[in-house]
């Protein structure tokens, strides 16, 4: 069975990869022939939203083929990169004794990254003139020189709205933690071995999983509209996101702990909640104190991104003067959100530190 499960993952991985290789492939050569002026076709997000329902379509049709090219090397034994992570215990040792360069997945990888980063280039447009233009500098210098320059008269009130910016984070991380520390337990596959078990693990962390792509910045968004603007909507933006990102923190502690206790409270006949309380959240105490404390530290900081699209705190300040091209003003902020971030992280290393 493990085996044959290997064997699905190393067939899924491999062919989704070389999909993925092909496609850069294709792109760098269109780039390359475009650097030397065979066409003039740009292909940007505008093409690729028109071209949708064909690229779709292509990268189906390719996907099926890489599918057969995976099984093929399978056959062929050959150390894939799929193989390289998936190998069963049975060819993992001969598969790691090769070096990397001789392999096949050595040499494939490199060659993808490359391709990679080319076409990151393009993508993102990186241009060297625009970024030493002189106009660009002088409005660079005019903002430095603003913020130097800060203006003390609003350190009142940012001090203020960052003073509820702490809270906006605190309460949002508190309401997370005891629902991530229940939902941890669920959501960790050592501890749901029952098939119900499993259906219920693997339900729970695809919908975190979904929770925790959304950035808190898009939840913020989502709750300004639901609630209205103001910190409250920041703090449920944090809350939402912490309890799918602590989850996956708590349950991934709760996968790593020793078997060993749990199999001696098993043996004297516990049920499952005993196994759980005796055996496993001795093991987990202070690495989730420490999770908890990181989260915490990260929850600040992210408290004022949210403020720039009305989750309340200093971001909103922030986002008003910047606005206004108001700089000095500007520059005060920064320096009490930097304060305050210093404080944080000096703070909470400390604290974790002690908990070592």
């Amino acid at each position: 069975m493990l085996i044959k499960s290997e064997s699905f993952k190393r067939l899924i991985f491999d062919s989704t990869f070389f999909t993925y290789s092909v496609w850069v492939l294709i792109y760098s050569v269109f780039l390359i022939i475009r650097w030397m002026g065979f066409t003039d076709l740009e292909i940007d997000q505008e093409w690729a939203i028109t071209h949708m329902r064909i690229l779709a379509l292509a990268t189906i049709l390719v996907g099926g083929l890489m599918l057969g090219v995976s099984s093929l090397l399978a056959k062929m034994n050959c150390v894939s990169l799929g193989e390289f992570l998936f190998a069963d215990p049975k060819r993992k040792q001969i598969v790691t004794d090769i070096p990397f360069f001789r392999s096949f997945w050595g040499p494939h990888l490199l060659a993808t990254l490359f391709l990679t980063f080319l076409v990151s280039f393009n993508v993102t447009e990186v241009s060297i003139y625009e970024l030493t233009d002189p106009d660009g500098l002088a409005g660079a210098w005019r903002l430095f020189k603003g913020l130097a320059n800060a203006n003390l008269e609003l350190l009142p009130t940012a001090i203020v709205k960052v003073i509820e910016t702490v809270f906006i984070a605190f309460l949002g991380t508190a309401i997370a933690i005891p629902i991530s520390f229940f939902l941890s337990f669920i959501c960790a596959k050592n501890i749901m071995i029952h098939p119900v078990a499993f259906f219920l693990y693997f339900a729970l962390r695809t919908i975190l999983n979904v929770m925790r792509s959304v950035e808190p910045l898009i939840w913020a968004i989502i709750f300004t509209v639901w609630v209205g603007v103001g910190p409250f909507a920041g703090m449920l933006a944090l809350m939402i996101h912490s309890i799918a990102s602590l989850t996956k923190q708590y349950s991934e502690i709760v996968e790593g702990v020793a078997e060993g206790p749990i199999d001696g409270i098993r043996s004297t006949g516990a049920n499952s909640i005993q196994v759980i309380w005796f055996a496993v959240v001795p093991q987990i105490v202070l690495p989730y104190i420490a999770f908890t404390i990181y989260r915490w530290d990260i929850n600040v900081r992210m408290a004022t991104v949210i403020g720039l699209v009305g989750g309340g705190g200093i971001g909103t300040l922030l986002i008003k003067y910047q606005g206004q091209a108001m700089w000095r003003e500007v520059g005060c902020i920064i320096l009490v959100i930097a304060a305050v971030v210093w404080l944080m992280d000096t703070a909470s290393a400390y604290i974790r530190e002690a908990l070592k």
